[in-house]
Order: C-alpha cells, then structure tokens, then sequence
C-alpha cells in the first residue's frame, strides 16, 4: 500500500500563490484539489514577485533529489512571466529580457530535478494584462509611467507557446487567450474583431478586463474559475470512464471491510 500520495506541483508566481485564496466564492487550488482528491496532493509553489531568474535559482530545494521517501510529481503546471514582462529599467528591477525569459522557461522544464519525475507539464502563458488600469495605478503610487505595457507582455505568453511547441508531450494552457476571450464575451461591445485588444490604449477600454482582472494584474475567482475550467478535462481524463474510485492511492471503506458495491 502506498504511504505517498504523488504530487501536482503549481510552480510560478503570484498567480499561483494567490489561487489558493477564496475570492468571489472560489478558490483555484481548492478546486483542483477537490477534483484530485484521493489521487494527488496539490502543492503550492507560488512566488510571488518572482521572475524566472528567480525561480531557476531555487528549483533545485523546490525539488530535492529523487529518493524512496520523497513523492513522486505526477503533473507540474508553470506559469510565470508576468514580471519578466516589466519594462526594462522599472525600479522593481524584475524584468528579465524576452530571449531570456524563453530559454530560463525552457531550463525550467528540462531541468534535471524536474526530469527525473517524468511529469506532465502544462506550459501557461501569462495572462493579458489591463494597461489602462495598471497605468492609472502606477501614476497613483507617484511612478512617471506604467511599469507593465499589454503588448509586452503579449511577447511573453508567445514566448511560453514557443517553449511548449518546442518541447514534446508538454500540454499548453493559453491562458491569454483564455481570459481575453471572456473579457470580449463579457462586453462584446468594447471590441471590434481584429481590431486593439482590450485594456491597451489603443483600445481606450478594459472590457470585461476591468472584472476579471481586479488590480489589472492578477486573476479575480471569476477568472481563476475559467483558469479551472480550463485545466480541468486535461487531468480528469487520465481517469475518464473508469470507476469512480479509479487512481486512488488508498483502497475505498467498501473495498477495505469486503463489501460488495453490485446491487
């Protein structure tokens, strides 16, 4: 009998530290572990403010060695990039240059200590970005301009796509497309088709943006529920069609007393 339940690793930034808080009714993480229940254990290793210079430098006590008594990770979601996607010389001094950002994403992956797991990876993009909001905030805290910039951090989550179509059996969750499309669902009267992208000032209007992204930035539990949905037919198929019970690490009270579940 196993004495481990594996893992599903959420690795990146404030995007994955904050899915675990119940905002607007829902919570990411609780969700996710709710549908893994008895199956996997959902660990949180969000970073908030982390690039992913950052977050190479601690991967290696992220993930310790592959031994007997540590779990196995069975899937690893990463998303990071949105602070790489800081303009270049903002005084948070996080941004990290957009070739750099696809080759730190690509070490990630292909790390030894993640390697040796053997997991599923979902590659993330970054999420869009409300810069009408962000903008207006920035001026508000006594900054000259905006520190982050849509189309910019458009560049990243392209960045992540390249990274997961160059590296085989990964899984891409194109999360900028994602919440873009909902926002436009939500006021399908601030967006002409082909024409700027909400939240850009070429728009001149957040949209839908304005609820899913509360602070401009981070996900709100209206977005953080479409995060789920999203996700959540890639990990329940691997036990679609099967019994209910299918994947559990621990056998059922029925199958633990001998009772007989047939009518």
């Amino acid at each position: 009998m196993a004495s481990t339940y594996p893992q599903f690793v959420l690795l990146g930034d404030s995007l994955f530290q904050q899915s675990m808080q119940l905002q607007e009714g829902f919570s990411f993480q609780a969700a996710l572990q709710t549908l893994c229940c008895r199956r996997f254990d959902v660990i949180n290793r969000g970073f908030s403010g982390y690039n992913t210079r950052n977050l190479l430098s601690v991967l290696e006590a992220v993930f310790p060695e592959r031994g007997a008594d540590t779990p196995a990770i069975e899937y690893l979601a990463i998303l990071i990039g949105a602070n790489d996607a800081v303009i270049d010389g903002a005084h948070t001094r996080q941004h990290v240059d957009l070739d750099e950002y696809k080759s730190n994403l690509n070490k990630i992956v292909n790390h030894p200590r993640v390697k040796q797991h053997k997991p599923k990876i979902f590659i993330i993009t970054p999420p869009p970005v409300d810069e009408l909001k962000l903008t207006r905030l920035d001026l508000a805290r006594g900054l000259s301009s905006g520190i982050r910039t849509s189309a910019i951090s458009a560049s990243y989550s392209e960045k992540a796509r390249e990274v997961a179509r160059e590296n085989e059996g990964t899984v891409l969750i194109d999360l900028w497309q994602t919440i873009m499309h909902a926002a436009i669902a939500l006021t399908p009267g601030d967006y002409q088709s082909g024409g700027p992208w909400l939240g850009t000032p070429e728009n001149g209007k957040a949209g839908g943006l304005d609820e899913l992204l509360p602070d401009g930035l981070h996900l709100g539990g209206k977005a953080y529920q479409i995060f789920y949905e999203t996700l959540r037919p890639h990990v329940e198929r691997v036990w679609e069609g099967q019994p209910d019970n299918a994947g559990f690490v621990y056998p059922t009270w029925e199958e633990m007393n001998g009772v007989s579940t047939t009518a």
